[in-house]
């Protein structure tokens, strides 16, 4: 029996790829970065499926066959807090509009994909007023595909905060499993901050809508602390003054929780964040400190600020330094196998640009593979992913 085939857009590092797992043939993959598609490549292998440009130069004739799923994690950052807020008419999250040319084009020649699933952040929800997501919902219905939204946290499945937007479309002359749907929204997928975008969504996108109903994952039983490198290669121990220094930023509420952790019984690692806050004495540049057991959202605004400087606090013991690669890939759930970009930046750039692997599975078991037909044995539903 032939494997199910997806198209991988804005493929990046082949995240979307890891997570669907060795049952699934990647048909074909297309992103504009050079030196992310080296990453892909070397892991995935020279098969010829990777497209390296603009998908706006995308051509159907590339693409194929029939798609049993078309994934698509369209670039966030116009549509991020830390983003200009041009939204969905912006240079980069505007590729959105390209990639449903190319979906029209696909239908016309009456190849239209059975699924299609499409990634971003939760700002997506708020942009311009909630007016980008209720375009997101729009187009999914004006090209014939009824579809829903789920918001799954990576923090469920690894020791990160990673709140993301999913929306899942299914091409309307499919029968969907009565199963898969919930007669309105439930908890924890359908989030307040969903509910209420959707309010502001017009009744001509939500005559397609389903509330997707997907069972509650099991619980992570890792922590922030369980992935961490005691000899990285790509970055360095801070020296004791360096660590000083840092500690000396903090306020006295962030160093109390430092001496706290001290007192701890076990080895405790914490996340570290500078913000730009004065103090009573002037100082501008201040460093606040979490306990919690995971690491704060990897991302990849430009500058350095981006970049997670982590605490090691091993009873009296308090270390620093910047988080490593090999970390960040585990905090997406990477295998180690996978090979990273030899400069740190670009590594981290990688990571925090990408989708985090186990909630790719998840959504594939329990939503992509029963709407495209699929069922996957347990070998083939694999998935060779970072376990602590």
């Amino acid at each position: 029996m032939s494997k199910p085939n997806f198209y991988e857009f804005f493929a990046g590092a082949g995240m979307a790829r890891a997570g669907l797992g060795k049952g699934w043939k990647c048909a074909f993959a297309n992103d504009f970065d050079k030196k992310k598609a080296l990453t892909y490549q070397l892991n995935w292998g020279l098969g010829g499926e990777l497209e390296v440009g603009d998908i706006r130069k995308v051509t159907i004739d590339k693409l194929p066959g029939i798609a049993d799923l078309v994934w698509g994690s369209f670039p966030c950052q116009d549509l991020s807090l830390a983003g200009g807020g041009a939204g969905l008419r912006g240079e980069r999250s505007g590729t959105f509009y390209p990639f449903w040319d190319i979906i029209a084009e696909l239908k016309k020649d009456g190849r239209a994909p059975r699924v299609i699933a499409l990634e971003n952040v939760n700002g997506a929800l708020t942009s311009h007023g909630g007016k980008d997501f209720a375009a997101i919902c729009q187009t999914f219905t004006d090209h014939g595909y009824r579809y829903g939204a789920l918001v799954i946290d990576a923090a469920v499945f690894v020791p990160q905060s990673r709140p993301r937007l999913f929306v899942i479309g299914v091409r309307d002359d499919i029968e969907i499993d009565s199963a898969l749907v919930a007669p309105g929204a439930t908890m924890p997928f359908h989030t307040r901050g969903l509910r209420n975008a959707i309010e502001r969504v017009p009744a001509s996108a939500m005559k397609n809508w389903v509330w997707w109903n997907l069972s509650m994952p099991q619980m992570r039983t890792s922590t922030f602390a369980d992935i961490i490198e005691e000899n990285p290669t790509s970055v360095e121990w801070h020296t004791q003054t360096e660590t000083a220094k840092l500690l000396d930023s903090m306020s006295p509420l962030n160093r109390a929780k430092v001496e706290a952790a001290k007192r701890a019984v076990r080895r405790m690692v914490g996340g570290v964040y500078k913000r730009t806050r004065e103090d009573a004495e002037g100082r501008g540049v201040r460093a606040e400190v979490r306990f919690d057991d995971i690491a704060g959202c990897l991302r990849t605004p430009a500058g350095g600020s981006s970049r997670q400087t982590i605490i090691v606090i091993d009873g009296g013991t308090v270390r620093s330094r910047l988080i490593s690669a090999r970390e960040t890939a585990r905090l997406m759930g990477m295998p180690e196998t996978y090979k990273l970009p030899k400069g740190y930046n670009e590594a981290y750039h990688l990571m925090g640009d990408g989708v985090a692997v186990p909630v790719v599975r998840f959504l594939a078991q329990h939503l992509l593979e029963p709407l495209a037909g699929v069922q996957l044995s347990s070998d083939e539903s694999s998935q060779e992913i970072y376990v602590a």
